[in-house]
């Protein structure tokens, strides 16, 4: 069944519904709503269908739960369907992220920006430093991709090096670089979740989060050049086709630049321009732009062909956060609604006094969580009600930075989690090596950021 025809098909309805979803965040419509209710229950019962074990067990935990905590709030279960939309900007964004991918691809950015991990360096210390920063720089606007695409060059390079230390040294290079650059990226979806969830401004966190990526990347990369600055770097026998123009690779990391800045101009601008939030912000500019982008690149047609693909792929596979989003959707609303919510925040109340320690026991959280599987959007829903009742005593500023940085901070360790199997498969190492290599910067990186948000408080 998870095979027929159909399935390919889905981005025709996910489209139609993410259609609607937008039209009317501008005429909120409770009739309309209440449809979307509707077909957010059939695109749960479609998408558990494909969805992985692990997100229809976390689901359905969210689901029985989630019902029973309805029940006990008195409601009638018709009002149910009305309860599965507030999740839908976030599916509606995830939607639209392959675009940006896309412009990058057909501006071949990729590969200019890669050429950089082939100038013959002396260290292998110089070339972590290299590696870093060219992960970070794709990882921007190309996410997961960055860091596969980086490996490969890597593991191209390093060929002649010994594989414990090869192994060591690409999945600690790139995962860092990766997890530094969602930090902040307007695109990425853990950022734009702990914005929705504690209601502060993308303008307002920007500038922290951009410190604390500053002062984290510079303690790694220091550390990583004297660490592996022992160990000689013998360049593999380049070709001709392979020497660097460094005018022309001046220029293409010039132009991505530039098209950061106007993207992140046009988010903070039409934000406040238009009174919209950030998530709608975002997912409302992603086309026009890159598709303006691809004009004065031209690449049109490039842009296209790799852009349709790319969407509709990404689109006909997004099951495993349509049922994680849903049911997280209905979890937390019958959580606000639940008649013995005083009960959980009793305890929390009681320790609010000492806002460090509930910065550091929820970063904690984030990285025992992400080791059994536990991806960190689902533990921002488990820990849903103790996010709502600190907001109550604490900065939701210094809230959100905790919980952007804990969460980024669990994808260069969450053992089962996408980027780190990845880079298990493509370096043929245990995830468990890649989960010890990197723990101890998780747990500085979030200590950062803890350290911060309670300074501002």
């Amino acid at each position: 069944m998870k095979h027929h025809p159909v399935f390919r098909q889905l981005y025709i309805f996910y489209f139609f519904v993410f259609t609607i979803h937008i039209v009317n965040v501008f005429i909120e419509s409770t009739r309309l709503n209440y449809l979307l209710g509707l077909l957010a229950i059939l695109m749960l019962v479609i998408s558990i269908i494909q969805a992985s074990k692990l997100f229809i067990i976390l689901s359905s935990s969210f689901i029985l739960i989630g019902s029973f905590l309805f029940y006990t709030s008195g409601q009638s279960i018709i009002h149910l369907p009305s309860l599965l939309t507030s999740n839908m900007s976030l599916l509606t964004l995830l939607a639209m992220l392959p675009w940006m991918s896309s412009v990058v691809r057909s501006g071949r950015f990729d590969r200019s920006l890669n050429v950089l991990m082939k100038v013959n360096v002396s260290d292998l210390g110089k070339l972590y430093i290299r590696s870093s920063v060219t992960t970070f720089t794709l990882a921007t606007f190309l996410n997961l991709s960055a860091a596969s695409i980086s490996q490969e060059v890597l593991k191209e390079n390093l060929s002649h090096v010994n594989k414990k230390l090869r192994d060591s040294f690409i999945s600690i290079s790139t995962l860092r670089g990766f997890s530094l650059a969602l930090l902040w990226s307007p695109l990425e979806i853990l950022l734009a979740v702990s914005i929705f969830a504690t209601g502060v401004t993308y303008v307002s966190i920007l500038p922290w989060l951009l410190l604390i990526g500053a002062i984290t990347f510079i303690l790694d990369t220091l550390w990583g050049y004297f660490h592996f600055k022992k160990y000689t770097y013998n360049k593999p026998k380049i070709h001709h086709s392979d020497k660097v123009n460094i005018k022309a690779l001046t220029s293409k990391i010039t132009q991505l630049s530039i098209a950061l800045v106007i993207f992140l101009t046009l988010v903070i601008l039409c934000g406040n321009l238009f009174a919209i939030d950030f998530i709608l912000t975002v997912t409302l500019l992603i086309f026009p732009f890159t598709f303006a982008w691809s004009l004065i690149m031209k690449r049109v047609h490039s842009y296209w062909t790799i852009g349709w693909n790319t969407w509709r792929m990404k689109t006909n596979t997004m099951q495993n956060f349509i049922v994680l989003f849903i049911s997280l959707s209905f979890f937390s609303n019958s959580l606000s609604n639940a008649t013995f919510l005083e009960l959980i925040q009793k305890p929390i109340l009681y320790v609010s006094e000492y806002p460090l320690i509930i910065f550091f026991v929820i970063q904690l959280s984030f990285i025992c969580m992400s080791m059994f599987g536990i991806h960190p959007i689902a533990t921002i829903g488990i820990l849903g009600g103790l996010i709502t009742t600190l907001l109550d005593v604490l900065n939701p500023l210094s809230l959100a930075i905790v919980l952007i940085t804990s969460s980024v901070a669990t994808l260069t360790v969450g053992t089962y989690g996408l980027v780190v199997t990845l880079t298990a498969i493509n370096t043929e190492q245990s995830p468990y090596r890649i989960t010890l290599n990197n723990l101890p910067y998780s747990f500085i990186f979030g200590g950062i950021g803890s350290i911060i948000a309670y300074v501002l408080l």
